[in-house]
């Protein structure tokens, strides 16, 4: 998924850090310090559109992600 996540914003991002959790089945996404995703609130683990398309709107809204985007209404 870090690799995913580089390679989409390549230019965007400088780095991706993965921090194991003291607590077993957590898996948390933050962005600067604000949390994206969270697989319990969630109830599943993210797809990498999934994922993406949470960075993109969060701080990238400009960005296309080309076939990951959503269908506009």
């Amino acid at each position: 998924m870090a690799q995913e996540l580089l390679t989409t914003f390549s230019e965007e991002l400088g780095q991706v850090a993965l921090k194991p959790s003291e607590i077993g089945g957590r898996y948390q996404v933050f962005l600067n310090g604000e949390l994206v995703f969270d697989r319990k609130t969630a109830g599943h683990f993210p797809e990498a559109k999934e994922l993406k398309q949470l960075i993109r709107d969060r701080a990238f809204p400009e960005k296309s992600l080309g076939h990951a985007d959503r269908e506009k209404s």
